[in-house]
């Protein structure tokens, strides 16, 4: 799917098959003329799974002495803002609705001078959550001691398992940011609903198409991700899912109109619980 969005949009990644080995990753990445920060990832996974930055040769090292699936070694995109973009059209549409837009806060703590980032974590609900993970992944962090005012990066993926918050953006989507998306999804001919997860150096140039990078497009199963912000109303959330659903519905049966023919229940079971073993043997 990515192929088919534009390069200058993508991060570089390099593909490696299940079972490469370092030595593989190393000659792949200096082929590929990509260094060190990078992510690596699964090349099928959900909510931050066994998704790490490496920083270094030898954090690249510790990454393969897990199983490994097939991977995408990426671009580290250093890009300050974060964001999670639903977009969907109805078959035969040139335009579509950009219906959600999340903002991603990364979990970060602000250093007072005087306490260690262990327990500056423990005096944030969000952080404190996360403090059983950071003594197993990080305690040499975790011993630092932030200047005063100084804001500590904890972590670099955007995932809400991992702390990072989810905001509700709605307030930004204008007819400007809504033609980027539907220029974009106007390429990926055949699909008609998905997420972008994106980084972009600001707003304005997300508007203006420039200065962003689609690390991730997520489909059917992608949910409108603003519904994590705590602020909106649990009754609300339940509203926003049901419009979601209702834009798939209306998706399916158009397509259905067009002659496309729906998985079977067999298949699509199948599928399922072909997904599912995938992901516990991640978890192994």
């Amino acid at each position: 799917i990515l192929e088919r969005l534009p390069p200058e949009h993508l991060p570089r990644t390099v593909f490696l098959p299940a079972g490469s080995t370092p030595e593989a990753a190393r000659k792949a990445l200096e082929a590929a003329g990509l260094g060190f920060p990078l992510i690596a990832k699964p090349n099928v996974g959900e909510r931050g799974l066994l998704v790490e930055k490496i920083s270094s040769p030898e954090a690249l090292q510790r990454y393969f002495r897990r199983r490994t699936p097939d991977l995408l070694l990426q671009e580290f995109v250093d890009y300050p803002m974060e964001l999670a973009v639903l977009h969907y059209r109805l078959p035969g549409c040139e335009t579509g609705v950009l219906s959600s837009l999340c903002i991603k806060e990364p979990l970060r703590v602000r250093g007072d001078g005087r306490r260690c980032v262990e327990e500056l974590m423990a005096d944030e609900p969000r952080a404190l959550l996360q403090l059983e993970r950071f003594r197993r992944e990080k305690p040499a962090l975790l011993r630092r001691i932030p200047a005063e005012g100084e804001e500590v990066l904890l972590e670099p993926i955007g995932n809400h398992c991992r702390g990072t918050a989810f905001l509700d953006g709605s307030r930004l989507i204008d007819a400007e940011l809504k033609a980027v998306f539907d220029r974009l999804s106007a390429r990926l001919e055949g699909i008609h609903y998905g997420r972008y997860d994106l980084k972009c150096r600001s707003i304005e140039d997300l508007r203006q198409g420039r200065h962003f990078k689609i690390l991730e497009y997520n489909g059917i199963g992608a949910e409108p991700a603003h519904i994590y912000d705590p602020r909106i109303p649990l009754l609300e959330k339940y509203r926003i899912v049901y419009r979601h659903w209702r834009a798939i519905f209306e998706i399916y049966r158009s397509q259905r109109a067009r002659g496309v023919e729906p998985l079977s229940l067999g298949a699509g079971l199948r599928a399922l619980r072909s997904y599912f073993a995938y992901l516990n043997s991640l978890n192994a």
